[in-house]
């Protein structure tokens, strides 16, 4: 099997998981939420405020060891001693950390605005710690090559957290008053995510006993070694920067909106929610870069060290960006039914989807570009760009929000277009560094030609056709098709053959 399918196999079935996942959160959990709570919006913007700060102590909890463990774990003799240094690692730190958030749970509550709610802090602290001891093991099946066993974990996890949001917020009000808590509201939705978290960890527990056998038997004897955790720990520290970074990049906004957006607490709140709503349906475009990512960063450690790994490189990234505009025409060509995935009291924070759509495809084309600073140890680089984008992010909300407002526009529209902007910057610089410290032949004048029309096209439609079509009719759903056909036409046309031939080709193909 090439190279590329093998890629194309492994991103799949992480896939699986993603996918159907984020579809049946999609289909199920944001309209059965949004509807639940379509008279209290206020509850989604205390889920997306909540959420928006976990993001944040995860990056905390697991300080980027499962990418210190694909660098210094990605040969099999190495394996067994990189997992149990980095797990062991994890695993202390992280019992710190809840002891402290939950010792401390009052006082954040209140400094979060919840000062009634110290439970919510509570609860994350379990949750953060199951999903940081996760982290290493979910690492190792990457790394093994185990996207099965992987997608299943996630699955079972999905329908764990879905489940028991059923249960609480259905199940409960109807059939079993006595159990449930009216006062509780989104409360329910945290447990639901406590219970799926102990789950998957309790599953993920026998891979904390990893012994990696060889053709001779055990090539060591799974030991935790001081001086590797040091070398671990210089090369995560400057990707927990850029992680941190990497969060403000996507959770900042909604912590900077409840700051800047007028109003009393409650009506801000309900913004907060529509556009935590509204921003889930742009996920949709994440969802194939987080698979892509899930299997892209073990694969391009594991052939790193082949004389032919920058053009397999380049023709991923090349792919990657075809399938993304791709994903990004579909999705737009058919809003008039995605839009359902909100209920009606949301659904006027629609506007931010393309421009969401267009920044989580410039952060899949980040994850390609930046893999150069992780295969040549200047991890540093990475900081600086995220960073970077950091500051692109914080001066962009706190500037567009309020101007967008002075001129009569939703706030969190300022926020989706500081996402663009610090995403498209970050992919700039990831490139142009990596041109000069590492380069890779990548076809940027394609890419970007592809980019560029398939924005064409979406504008041309959305001004000109999309006015003159009556809604959800046969018609219009037939003019969608036919633009996606005329794009994949006009790819197909200009590099068809270059495509087929990357897609078959093997390492021997590239030496």
């Amino acid at each position: 099997m090439s190279l590329i399918k093998t890629l194309a196999g492994e991103t799949a079935l992480y896939g699986l998981s993603s996918i159907l996942g984020r579809l049946l959160t999609f289909v199920f959990l944001t309209p059965f939420l949004t509807n639940i709570f379509n008279d209290d919006r206020a509850q989604i913007g205390i889920q997306t405020d909540i959420y928006a700060w976990a993001a944040f102590l995860m990056i905390v909890f697991t300080y980027r060891m499962e990418t210190a463990f694909f660098r210094f774990g990605s040969k099999k003799e190495d394996r067994a001693t990189a997992y149990k240094t980095a797990s062991s690692a994890v695993i202390g730190t992280t019992s710190i950390f809840v002891l402290l958030l939950i010792a401390f749970s009052q006082p954040i509550a209140y400094q979060l605005g919840y000062a009634d709610h110290s439970n919510y802090i509570v609860w994350f602290a379990f949750i953060l710690g199951f999903d940081a001891l996760s982290a290493i093991p979910f690492a190792m099946l990457r790394l093994e090559g185990k996207a099965m066993k992987f997608a299943i974990i996630k699955l079972v996890n999905l329908f764990i957290h879905l489940g028991f949001v059923f249960l609480f917020l259905y199940v409960f009000p109807r059939y079993f008053p006595a159990f449930y808590n009216s006062g509780m509201g989104i409360g329910y939705v945290f447990i639901a995510n406590l219970f799926a978290s102990g789950s998957t960890f309790i599953l993920l527990l026998p891979t904390y006993w990893y012994k990696n056998r060889g053709e001779q038997g055990l090539y060591d004897k799974s030991i935790f070694d001081k001086n590797l955790l040091k070398k671990m720990l210089v090369y995560s520290m400057p990707l927990v920067l850029a992680g941190f970074a990497g969060i403000v990049n996507e959770v900042l906004d909604r912590i900077l909106l409840k700051i800047y957006l007028p109003g009393d607490s409650n009506m801000v709140l309900e913004q907060l929610g529509v556009y935590g709503a509204c921003y889930k349906i742009a996920i949709f475009m994440n969802l194939f870069t987080q698979a892509f990512n899930y299997a892209a960063e073990p694969f391009f450690f594991k052939n790193a060290d082949k004389k032919y790994a920058k053009p397999l490189y380049a023709d991923i990234a090349f792919l990657f960006s075809l399938v993304g505009t791709i994903a990004f025409l579909c999705i737009m060509m058919f809003m008039d039914l995605v839009q359902f995935f909100v209920a009606s009291n949301y659904r006027e924070g629609l506007v931010i989807i393309p421009i969401l759509l267009l920044a989580n495809l410039c952060l899949g084309l980040y994850y390609n570009f930046a893999i150069w600073f992780k295969l040549s140890n200047k991890t540093k680089y990475g900081a600086l760009i995220a960073v970077a984008g950091s500051a692109i992010t914080i001066i962009g909300n706190i500037v567009l929000i309020p101007l967008l407002i002075n001129f009569g526009y939703a706030g969190y529209l300022g926020s989706a277009w500081a996402t663009l902007f610090c995403y498209a910057t970050m992919v700039i610089l990831a490139y142009s560094l990596g041109q000069k410290h590492y380069p890779i032949p990548y076809s940027i004048g394609k890419i970007l030609f592809y980019i560029i029309v398939v924005v064409i096209i979406y504008l041309l439609y959305a001004n000109l056709v999309k006015p003159q079509l009556v809604v959800n009719s046969l018609i219009s759903y037939s003019i969608s098709v036919g633009v996606i056909l005329f794009y994949i036409f006009i790819i197909y046309f200009i590099d068809g053959n270059k495509i087929m031939k990357i897609i078959n080709k093997k390492s021997g193909l590239y030496s």
